[in-house]
């Protein structure tokens, strides 16, 4: 597991439906803010209304959803960043290794506003607004 790079200390997480709980557990031990829509009475939620919920509370979701890229795409805004893990092995393992990966390496785009796709090999980030 690995601590968090300090600059990365004051982002906050709301994970999808698709994202393991225990990915938000392991976010959480790392001194991250991170909830569960699953945690927060939104399981049924539309990706719009996660979206309004990531903006409002400057949270970055993580999702295996390309739709959430594609909103955020159409709607011209800056916030908030989204990771969307599009993984062959999508264990809670694998997407917690390609999680910390994508800290290390792209945490500036991530605050300052990106859609970031996460493969097996490598990630690919598009800054905010496209």
């Amino acid at each position: 597991r690995g601590i968090a790079p300090r600059c990365c200390m004051t982002m906050k997480f709301l994970a999808d439906m698709g994202i393991s709980i225990s990915t938000v557990n392991l976010l959480v031990q790392l001194g991250y803010s991170a909830v569960h829509v699953k945690e927060i009475g939104m399981k049924q939620a539309l990706d719009t209304e996660i979206i309004a919920k990531a903006k409002n509370e400057d949270r970055i979701i993580l999702t295996c959803d390309l739709d959430f890229g594609d909103i955020l795409a159409a709607s011209g805004d800056k916030y908030p960043s989204v990771i969307i893990f599009r993984l062959e092995n999508e264990t809670p393992t694998n997407v917690n290794k390609r999680l910390t990966q994508i800290f290390h390496e792209s945490s500036i785009s991530l605050r300052e506003g990106a859609i970031i796709i996460a493969e097996e090999a490598r990630h690919r980030v598009r800054l905010l607004p496209i």
